[in-house]
């Protein structure tokens, strides 16, 4: 029994949901198409070359047997082997001019659809990028979009072409013995429910063979890159993450091993079915050929025929669960694509060339998106399902979660930001305070537009920033984050990042501003070293210095610093400020300060406390006030009042 059981899961039907093709969804992928209509058009015709092409070989073996050969007809039979010859040399020619176009045309359209992908990305607004999982969208961007020039060079080629040499070789079958062809027909239930059994079965497999897959990648990705290389180590679990890495990895091996079984199974059955059509056909058309009503030439041309329609019912059988998945590729594409913009540029955009530096914010409201509320849908990408729980491989839920994500939620506030009034006059320094969590980088990130106030407006130089072109904000608005980020190339391509067309002196002069020069040239490749992913091969404080290097060498009138001198000893942060007071000149300065120095300096220091701006003042006045300043001065800056200010 239990033999039985698992031998029938090889045959059983696939349960999952199937996914569906709408009006609208061919309608757009067909839209992409239209620049590509003249060579359609002649893909189309090497389509039908090649399916006349196929017609004439059994033709030409039928008047073989039945002419040339009985008759003695050396000149018949010279004409027909170079027939023989010429045919697979003339569709060879077809077929490479229909690859060609086919190719032409497939990868124009996943030109266009890639790009119009990355493009509208590149212009989503960070609250997408901090609710969105970066490996669904470069699953989007790899996996969907190969998956939909699949579908335009492969799966409609192919289906268009099996449906046209389907119905050509019916037609000469008719033509040739119509009794024949009922008969071979008749077969083709069996075969198509053969087919669909063990097809859909094959599709199962492979879909729980790419999850199996998904899980073991999402491993390697997660243990070996520097941050999870470094965790392992840290915590000693080398040898749990190879068992780990082992376990899926035999997972995998295991059910490529069914794979290959269950396809040679699925061609088995095919094979048989297909050559009981095959006896049925040789053994009437035998009989037939005994009786006088048809030559042997004709049973031979026939069973070839024959041949070519199981081949071609066999895609078709197919055709329209392949072809629904691959559009769902598309339809996950478009899905990115049609995301609203939540940072968009107004039509009539003012381009402002020169700033001088005022910066006001008016009864400002924010509220970050929901936690957990991702922008893009959990689409079903048939045999291709998403990674949720990257060490455990599971789904990531458990039964308390309800009760945590209350919990999450009574702790959070609603806004992150709420009635945020105030005013930078050009030059001035403003520095905010405050505990962990207060809002402090948020403010900071309306600044150059990374994202929008609910409520209220934010003014640069009396104009409201949506109203100003966001090249206007990019050019005057130079920004250290907390979380420096420099990409895996050189120094020098780093710093050109801000700058493309800067000279060498002007790069040297930023780094010797931000006290990083002499450090730079002592690097046996000097301007030319690859600072590695993320900057890794650099110490916190030397990546940080050359984040400020990069903003010096950008020349902003608005220079945005998050805890810019945070990861620096006291002797580079007393360069790094003196260098930074020099550059703060005539420009309006916005920094969150961790250190008395910045603080002592500044010209209004705004203290935050759950979004709210609460104290305002100078040092003295707020020291003097008692409130959260006074107590954050004595908890965080007291210390370092002997530092070099």
């Amino acid at each position: 029994m239990g033999f039985h059981s698992g031998w029938w899961t090889y045959f059983s039907q696939d349960s999952g949901q199937r996914p569906k093709v709408t009006r609208e969804l061919l309608l757009r992928v067909f839209s992409y198409a239209r620049p590509y209509w003249g060579r359609i058009a002649i893909l189309f015709v090497t389509i039908l070359a090649t399916a006349g092409l196929a017609l004439l070989t059994p033709l030409i073996l039928q008047d073989l047997i039945d002419n040339a050969i009985p008759n003695g007809d050396y000149q018949r039979l010279l004409f027909l082997s170079l027939g023989l010859l010429a045919i697979p040399l003339v569709g060879g020619v077809v077929g490479i001019v229909q690859r060609q176009v086919n190719s032409v045309i497939g990868e124009g359209v996943i030109l266009d659809l890639r790009v119009a992908l990355f493009t509208h990305l590149q212009r989503m607004s960070l609250r997408f990028f901090t609710n969105t999982k970066t490996g669904e969208l470069m699953s989007r961007l790899n996996n969907d979009v190969v998956g939909a020039q699949n579908a335009i060079t492969n799966t409609i080629v192919t289906i268009v072409t099996n449906f046209v040499q389907a119905i050509a070789t019916l037609a000469v079958m008719l033509a040739i013995e119509w009794r024949l062809t009922l008969i071979s027909v008749a077969v083709l239930p069996f075969f198509i429910i053969a087919a669909r059994r063990l097809g859909d079965r094959l599709r199962t497999i492979r879909r729980e063979g790419m999850e199996r897959n998904a899980q073991m990648n999402a491993l390697m990705n997660e243990t070996l890159n520097v941050s999870g290389a470094l965790l392992v180590k840290l915590f000693g679990r080398t040898q749990d993450e190879i068992d780990r890495f082992h376990n899926r990895a035999e997972g995998v091996a295991e059910i490529g091993v069914r794979q290959a079984v269950v396809g040679r199974i699925f061609f088995l059955v095919i094979g048989l079915v297909s050559a009981i059509g095959t006896a049925l056909t040789f053994g009437i058309g035998g009989y037939l050929a005994l009786e006088g009503v048809l030559t042997v030439g004709a049973i031979v041309a026939f069973s070839n025929y024959l041949t070519q329609l199981y081949g071609t019912l066999q895609g078709l059988s197919n055709a329209p669960v392949e072809f629904a998945t691959s559009m769902v590729s598309f339809e996950r594409v478009f899905e990115v694509i049609d995301l609203p913009l939540d940072i968009e540029e107004r039509q009539a955009a003012l381009d402002l060339t020169e700033v001088r530096g005022e910066l006001a914010f008016e009864n400002v409201h924010f509220r970050y998106t929901p936690q957990g509320e991702s922008p893009l849908s959990e689409v079903s990408r048939f045999g291709m399902d998403s990674v949720v729980a990257t060490l455990s491989g599971g789904n990531g839920q458990h039964e308390n979660d309800d009760q945590a994500q209350k919990v999450t939620k009574s702790q959070a506030r609603e806004l992150a930001l709420a009635r945020i009034n105030f005013k930078a006059q050009p030059g001035q320094l403003i520095a905010l305070v405050g505990p962990s969590g207060a809002g402090k980088t948020t403010m900071t990130y309306l600044i150059p537009r990374l994202y929008d106030p609910s409520e209220g407006y934010i003014t640069l130089d009396g104009h409201d920033l949506r109203d100003l072109s966001l090249k206007s904000l990019t050019d005057h608005i130079g920004m250290v984050t907390q979380e420096t980020h420099l990409f895996h190339d050189s120094i020098r391509t780093n710093m050109l990042y801000a700058k493309p067309d800067a000279t060498q002196e002007e790069i040297e002069a930023a780094c010797q501003a931000a006290n990083i020069h002499e450090f730079i040239v002592g690097l046996s490749d000097g301007y030319d070293t690859i600072v590695g992913e993320r900057g890794y091969r650099l110490s916190g404080g030397e990546k940080q210095r050359i984040a400020l290097a990069r903003v010096i060498l950008k020349d902003p009138r608005i220079l945005v610093l998050d805890e810019a001198t945070s990861h620096l000893d006291s002797q580079s942060e007393a360069l790094i400020q003196e260098a930074l007071n020099h550059v703060q000149l005539g420009r309006t300065s916005i920094v969150i300060a961790h250190r008395l120095s910045t603080i002592l300096a500044a010209d209004q220091i705004l203290v935050m406390d759950r979004g709210e701006i609460v104290e305002r003042g100078t040092h003295s006045d707020l020291l003097a006030q008692g409130g959260l300043y006074a107590r954050l001065y004595e908890t965080q800056f007291k210390q370092s009042q002997a530092a070099p200010l």
